[in-house]
This record gives structure tokens, sequence and C-alpha cells, in this order.
């Protein structure tokens, strides 16, 4: 069978640079060191990405994926708002503030833009099911993408889940498997399917599809930059799950400089986790290069990854361009959700309370300049973790009879 994945031309170790043919394989023989696309880009133009759709196959010719992409049933996610944040930079004291709303993908997360990738590769090697592990967001990306595509479905959490993330995985079809246990358990038993003949066929998007599912995470990076003017911002608060979607936003900046779509200017890339779950965090703190596994205890489970693979990855490239891997407790997380939504009326996720509370951790720390260009992502929408803010967040205001008086004494 013949693959088609557009520019890309290998897979390529992230540790010892071996070279591998394009195909279902995740961890290099020679070191057992990460895979990754390795691409030889033709020449790309602002005004070739311009003309293409407002989704993340505007960025199809750095992608591997099919020139015909748009043309296939998927779902299309990506080119999100990217929200001038005034009133929270008034807020937090810092000049000029985005928020890179990912909220407003197909199913509500930055995930459909991997699981987007994951199924162009899933059809490439004539899978016919979809699977993953999951935290919960990928669970309903994965789902849906497979309803869309024509794929079967079968998904595994931890079965202790948010309510609202279950309905969502199980209202597009397909099977749901509730682990008991954690996310690495749930990750661990995938890879153990994966040999087994009852995974014959099936497509892992975060395990052996993995080197094609994590270059979505770059279209974060080309969509900022595009949306910007083309230009990288300053500085960019991004959260920390397994690490992927830091690592491959800097790959995807460092590619639009080879390119020569942007100006080469630096910039500083922040790491956010809960406290309930900072491997790489404390890690960094401890100027130490590798990370330490943990058992999570969050209400930010979207990022209760105790064992991050890319978390080695995530403290070198803080390191490198001058930013820093912080936490923040889950009362921080709620605060933080709180004041975005009060603020810019973006209602995030608990992964969003983690990435604007480190923010305002980081500024009030005097560690991040208030007057350099910043962006701060939310990679979900606040419906899906609603226990987060249960409690006085849950009930009306004030309850009165229906007059005027009362109004008036309630007010």
């Amino acid at each position: 069978m013949s693959h088609d994945f557009g520019p890309a031309v290998a897979l390529s170790c992230r540790e010892c640079g071996a070279r591998y043919p394009l195909g279902p394989s995740f961890a290099c023989l020679e070191c057992f060191g990460p895979l990754e696309a390795a691409y030889e880009f033709g020449r790309v133009t602002r005004e070739d990405i311009a003309a293409g759709p407002a989704n993340i196959w505007r960025y199809r010719s750095l992608l591997p994926v099919p020139v015909d992409v748009a043309s296939k049933p998927n779902m299309n996610p990506g080119w999100t708002k990217l929200v001038r944040a005034g009133n929270l930079g008034r807020a937090l004291g810092i000049k000029s503030l985005h928020v890179k709303d990912d909220s407003g993908n197909p199913t509500h997360s930055f995930k459909d833009r991997v699981v987007a990738i994951a199924v162009e590769a899933a059809r490439n090697f004539g899978f016919h099911t979809l699977s993953c592990s999951s935290t919960g967001n990928l669970a309903g990306a994965v789902t849906a993408a497979a309803a869309r595509a024509g794929l079967d479905a079968c998904v595994f959490i931890p079965a202790d889940l948010e309510e609202a993330k279950i309905a969502m995985a199980r209202v597009f079809g397909g099977k749901l498997i509730g682990i008991d246990g954690t996310y690495d358990e749930v990750n661990r038993f995938c890879s153990e399917l994966i040999g087994d003949p009852l995974g014959d066929k099936w497509g892992f998007v975060n395990v052996n599809l993995r080197p094609y599912y994590a270059e979505g995470s770059k279209t974060l990076a080309y969509e900022i930059a595009e949306q910007l003017g083309w230009r990288l911002p300053e500085q960019i608060v991004i959260p920390i799950a397994s690490g992927s979607q830091l690592t491959k936003i800097d790959k995807g900046f460092k590619e639009l400089i080879a390119l020569g779509l942007v100006e080469d200017t630096p910039y500083k890339v922040f790491g956010a986790q809960a406290a309930g779950c900072s491997p790489v965090s404390a890690a960094y703190k401890a100027g130490h290069d590798v990370v330490q596994p943990v058992k999570p205890n969050t209400i930010a489970k979207s990022l209760a990854i105790g064992n991050p693979a890319d978390g080695p990855y995530v403290l070198d490239i803080a390191r490198r361009t001058g930013g820093a891997v912080e936490d923040v407790t889950d009362a921080e997380v709620v605060a933080a959700i709180k004041l975005l939504a009060s603020t810019e009326g973006i209602f995030a996720e608990t992964a969003g309370g983690v990435t604007v509370g480190v923010l305002k951790k980081l500024v009030e720390a005097g560690r991040l300049d208030p007057e350099a260009e910043t962006v701060v992502l939310n990679t979900g929408d606040g419906l899906k973790t609603l226990d987060a803010i249960a409690g006085e967040s849950s009930r009306p205001t004030a309850v009165i009879k229906p007059s005027l008086d009362a109004f008036r004494a309630a007010v």
C-alpha cells in the first residue's frame, strides 16, 4: 500500500537522529527515543496559506497529510480566535495580552487538532478502529472524528473522569472503557493492547500514531503567528499534560522561522502545571534534567499525567528560551477560571485555569515581562469541568419575590 504524507518523508528519533520509513511506529529501535515526523518542505508563502480554508488545512503543506486532505470527511478544526485580552491584561498589569481560545473547536478542545492529523494517518495505514488513552478531551475528539470518518472507535479513560467529558465521548458512539486507575496506567494498558490480536488494525492516536498526531499541535503556533500579523509572541504560557503540545508549538515557531514566514525574534516559553500534578515544574525548580513521576491529585484532570513523556524536552525548551515552568494550587485554578470569565467572557476548563493562574503568578513574581507581548492558551471549554466551580458559582446571586421592593432589598 502506498502512503501519502505530503511533505513528511521519514520518522526521525528525537534522541539519536536515526531515521525510519513512515509507518505506525513511535519508538526508536536503536535507543527507544520518541519518533517524530521529518520533512522536506517545498516553497511555502504567506499568500498560499492565506488562500487556504479557515481551519488547520490551510497549513497542509507543513503537515503530514495528503494534498487533498480538505476534501475528505474530517472535523476540520482550527482557526480559533486569538482574543485581545485587554481587560484581563489590565487586571494583571500586562500591557499586551492575547488568549488563544481553543474552546471553539468542534468538540471544544485543542484535541480536535491532533486527532484530525491522526485520522489521516489511520486512513493511510488502512486501520479500521480509532483508539486512545485519554484524560477526557481526547476521548471525545476521537469518538467524534471516528464517527465523521466512518471508522469504529474504542477509547480508554480513567473511570473517575468528569461526567460531562464521559457524556461527550459516549454520545458520538463507539466504545468507552473506564479503567480503575490513573491515566498513566490506562496508557500502559493501551501499549499492551497494541501488541495483542485484539488491537490489530487499530490506530491508537497517542501511541502508534503519535508521531503524526502530535504534529497537530504545531497548528497552534502557525495560527498564533499568522493572527498576530506574521510575527512571534514575545512570551507564551502553555499547559503541560504529556508536554507534547508545548514542544510542538516550539517546533512550529522554529519551522516558521526556517521557512522565512516570520522574523527570527526571541520568544520565551512558560509551562503551566497544577500543583497536584507538577513533576515538570518540580524538576525545573530543582534544576534537574530528569522528571520524577508522581501520582496525580488535582481538579485539572485533563493535565493529570504523572509521568509526562515529553517532560525532559519541556525543560530544555523553557531553559533555552529563557522561560520557566510553574504550578498553581487547585484554589488558584478556580480563581483564575473566574477571573478569565469575568474579564473576557471566556469560560475555560481547568487547564485554562492553570495557564491563567500561572500567568498571574509569574507576573506577580516578576518572572514574566509585563511590557512584552504575551499569549496564554485556553485549551478547552469550562462546560466540561463544571464541578470545579460548583458551590457559590452554581447558585443565583439572590432569590427574591417578583417585586421591585424585593429586588431593591437584594441589590
